[in-house]
């Protein structure tokens, strides 16, 4: 299912709540980030709206960032075998071909975010969108050699990268 869109106009308009309501995919599971958001109106542009976000996310502080980096399901992971992604993310990981992955692929994934997890504490996270599967997991394997803020940082990066990618989806000006 494609998601609604939205002018900017449309947004800068709405009562608060309805503004969370239509902005709270975004970020994965968090709505408080276009709850805050709502306060900043009116944008000028959507490229003010993605740095508020931004900003709001950069400013959360190490608690509320490291839930938002949780709040992401793991890459091909049994939740989205079992159909329990968000609509986003299934859009995202299905675009990327990790709906048809082999079951070699799969289990190496399945390893991987296992091993990613237990250095880490919080799951892989990459803006899958331009990668296909052999790009993803090479991704994957470089990455978990990294220090532990290092993927703090890195998850970030990729957080704003997919927040990007859906507010282009879901708002125009």
């Amino acid at each position: 299912m494609k998601p609604m869109h939205y002018t900017l106009e449309q947004l800068n308009a709405m009562p608060p709540d309805a503004f969370e309501a239509a902005l709270s995919g975004i970020f994965e599971h968090s709505p408080w980030v276009a709850g805050q958001a709502a306060r900043g109106r009116p944008y000028e542009s959507v490229d003010a709206l993605y740095a508020a976000m931004r900003d709001i996310v950069a400013n959360a502080g190490d608690e509320r960032q490291l839930a938002l980096i949780n709040a992401h399901p793991e890459l091909a992971c049994k939740a989205a075998v079992r159909g329990e992604l968000t609509a986003e993310s299934t859009r995202e990981q299905s675009g990327a071909g990790l709906a048809q992955c082999t079951q070699e692929q799969f289990d190496k994934l399945q390893r991987l975010n296992s091993v990613y997890r237990e250095k880490f504490g919080f799951p892989f996270i990459l803006a899958v969108r331009g990668y296909d599967r052999a790009g993803i997991i090479a991704n994957f394997e470089a990455r978990v050699g990294n220090t532990r803020d290092q993927e703090l940082r890195a998850s970030l990066e990729q957080i704003y990268r997919i927040a990007r990618f859906r507010i282009d989806e879901l708002v125009t000006a």
